[in-house]
């Protein structure tokens, strides 16, 4: 965190402008990637198509969201129970990623993977679908302690994907220009770049770094509950 008295520090980001959905709709694309081998030209014809739509569609709520401030989306759960939203975060996954408790693996999904995610979106539509168990694993820290690790089966990784890419359609909107927790394209890497260009342009008073030890696992959840849909939307 920087301070030149009493300023903020966006004007100082890298290579990405400061995200000004605050006045326009965002214009930030999702990026692709290439087709596992054996995928046929008919199959990326309809990945195309499949992400125009979606894109569209999320363009859509993002609008929603730009335009209407106060507005509380009640309805959002058919971008996710979509085949195109599934099969875009199905692409956007690590190929080689571990497979969880059911052993599933990418390549092996994509197999036969148009019934796959027909059958997914199904099951989510109905509210048959259930998450499965997370297999845990450890992986080891330089102090020598070890850092838990969870890791979900696939279908669970493709309909949390599919969540993220809604939500972010909503939410990207609030984040200012120097905000880069968690945020698409965004990366620890490229906020110490912002952070060592600010330092070298700007005239610095102080510089805060704060860990907030175990966080996350001492954080008490309350969940907001809106009574008042008088001003919602179901986009």
């Amino acid at each position: 965190m920087m301070n030149e008295q009493g300023k903020s520090d966006g004007a100082v980001v890298p290579a990405k402008s400061p995200n000004k959905a605050r006045k326009q709709p965002a214009a930030e694309g999702m990026e692709g990637s290439a087709l596992a081998k054996g995928n046929s030209s008919e199959q990326n014809t309809r990945r195309i198509q499949g992400r125009e739509r979606v894109q569209n569609a999320l363009g859509r709520v993002r609008q929603v969201a730009v335009r209407e401030r106060k507005l509380k989306f009640t309805s959002l759960m058919h971008h996710i129970a979509n085949v195109d939203s599934l099969r875009e975060a199905y692409f956007s996954l690590k190929r080689e990623a571990a497979s969880g408790v059911d052993g599933m693996t990418w390549k092996h999904y994509g197999e036969d993977l148009e019934a796959c995610l027909a059958d997914l979106a199904d099951r989510l539509k109905r509210g048959a679908y259930r998450a499965k168990p997370v297999k845990r694993t450890y992986i080891p820290k330089a102090d020598g302690k070890q850092r838990p690790l969870g890791v979900p089966v696939l279908e669970d990784k493709i309909v949390q994907y599919a969540c993220v890419m809604v939500l972010n359609a909503v939410y990207e909107t609030e984040f200012l220009g120097f905000s880069y927790g968690y945020r698409p394209g965004r990366s620890q890497h490229k906020c110490l770049d912002a952070l060592y260009v600010g330092m070298l342009t700007k005239k610095v008073n102080w510089i805060i770094d704060a860990d907030i030890r175990g966080f996350l696992d001492r954080v008490s959840y309350c969940p907001r509950v809106h009574e008042d849909y008088s001003n919602s939307c179901g986009c």
